[in-house]
């Protein structure tokens, strides 16, 4: 993996863990959950409000709209998949070229990932990130491998408290710290058979790097802050 460099740290390495195939979608870091980022007094990273989403499913903490199926949203559990999941609508404050924008599109993101994470359809997600993003690539292969044939996962639930905008002006590529917590995650087959051994709840800090082009905003990297 590549490192981030940010303009408010010396080098922060970014340490992407390849036996975390199973879970990398769901970016793992801190084992048993590390206790959440003090916010700097001199960076003011933003805090987010819950969401009141359609169901309040796959919202990250942030501004993105849902639009609901038909039916009643129930999430996946040790009898089946999650049903009726809504679907993350992208804020238009995410398509906007500015620190605020950048904040919502991480935001966005992430509740798509969500999304992929219930349902195994990544296809809106893939749309905004890079090809040749590598932490991407494999949380892309564990969202692939928690849906094999008829598996499901039970959890994993993203939110993200905190999305700090690394803003510099007049470039097109910007820099974000975020705070990623992640319930644990079970999985079981299409038999309802233990799928794996669960992955525990996480609580992470990641550099992300996003640059903003004709289609908006695109992830073109992503690492644990070590």
């Amino acid at each position: 993996m590549t490192r981030l460099s940010f303009a408010s740290f010396t080098v922060l390495i970014v340490r992407v863990a390849a036996a975390a195939l199973g879970l990398s979608l769901l970016l793992t870091g801190c084992q048993g959950g590390c206790p959440p980022s003090k916010p700097s007094s001199e960076t003011g990273p933003t805090t987010a409000s819950p969401t009141s989403g359609a169901s309040g499913s796959p919202s990250a903490d942030g501004p993105s709209a849902t639009t609901a199926p038909s039916g009643v949203y129930k999430p996946a559990d040790a009898k089946g998949k999650a049903q009726n999941v809504p679907v993350p609508v992208m804020p238009e404050l995410a398509k906007e070229n500015s620190k605020e924008g950048l904040e919502a599109f991480i935001r966005y993101w992430y509740a798509q990932q969500n999304y992929a994470i219930e349902t195994g359809d990544s296809s809106s997600w893939k749309r905004l990130t890079a090809p040749d993003c590598r932490a991407c690539n494999r949380i892309q292969e564990g969202i692939d491998d928690s849906n094999v044939d008829g598996r499901w996962l039970a959890g994993g639930k993203i939110t993200v408290p905190v999305v700090e905008p690394l803003w510099t002006d007049n470039v097109v590529g910007q820099q974000a710290k975020v705070q990623v917590i992640q319930q644990r995650a079970d999985y079981f087959n299409a038999d309802g058979t233990t799928g794996r051994a669960f992955e525990k709840a996480t609580n992470s800090a990641f550099g992300l790097s996003a640059s903003f082009g004709p289609n908006g905003w695109t992830v073109a990297d992503l690492g644990l802050i070590g």
